[in-house]
């Protein structure tokens, strides 16, 4: 019954509501990053627009924040990638300004891709060598003085809360200009809309900052036990069924 009520819940009233706070946000970024910074206005929106999605999906969320972290400096927040929701819990709760660093195909979103473009994140190119290094200087002019990036080495969604390989790019990133690296766990996202199903849950997630890791003394030899630091760091805060 509980099931049933909750499915009529998410296409009758979650769905509109998710549709106009997404048209809300995407055209407050534009109109705010056009006239003014778009440090604020392609930050705070989102988080307006995060923590809504959460809330009227019904989702219960616990953070477990780190003291150890500075609001005035810039890292690269690095995390397990559960499921759809994640983009909302990280937007809503990282409580770090920040930019993504997104694939170019996602430009061409319709509202989306230029919303992002007037935000300030990120298009990483990575098709030519030109491509790669205008990437490189976007994303060290962008990463400064507080400004961070999130990033699932993943590259794709769990379908059962396990974690995948992680791939290089990330670390490669923090160890080019000496970001600290925050690894996060997110545990639970899997279960709210899982893979290849529009049937959503509401589920509890939770989202754990851990420690940052100095890159500042690293080189590009120490990245593949710098990758496995973090995957064991990360994978410590979940559930044993999910290790």
């Amino acid at each position: 019954m509980i099931n049933a009520l909750y499915l009529l819940y998410q296409w009758i009233i979650f769905v509109p509501l998710l549709i106009l706070a997404t048209i809300w946000c995407t055209l407050t970024i534009i109109i705010g990053s056009t006239f003014g910074n778009n440090k604020f206005w392609g930050y705070y929106p989102g988080v307006i627009w995060g923590r809504f999605v959460c809330a009227v999906a019904l989702l219960r969320i616990k953070v477990n924040r780190n003291k150890n972290l500075d609001k005035n400096r810039s890292y690269v927040f690095v995390a397990n990638h559960q499921g759809a929701f994640d983009i909302f819990l990280i937007y809503g709760y990282l409580d770090h300004n920040f930019k993504w660093l997104m694939k170019q195909s996602l430009k061409k979103m319709p509202l989306v891709g230029f919303a992002s473009a007037k935000a300030g994140h990120v298009f990483v190119d990575s098709t030519t060598r030109k491509g790669i290094v205008d990437t490189m200087r976007n994303t060290k002019n962008t990463l400064k003085d507080g400004m961070s990036t999130v990033v699932f080495p993943e590259g794709h969604r769990s379908p059962d809360g396990k974690m995948a390989e992680f791939k290089k790019g990330a670390f490669q990133t923090a160890v080019s200009l000496k970001l600290p690296i925050v690894p996060l766990t997110i545990d639970g996202a899997y279960k709210v809309l899982p893979i290849h199903s529009w049937r959503m849950n509401p589920a509890k997630i939770k989202l754990t900052f851990h420690d940052p890791i100095e890159t500042a003394n690293l080189k590009a030899d120490d990245i593949s036990d710098l990758i496995d630091k973090v995957y064991s760091i990360i994978e410590s805060a979940l559930p044993e069924e999910n290790r």
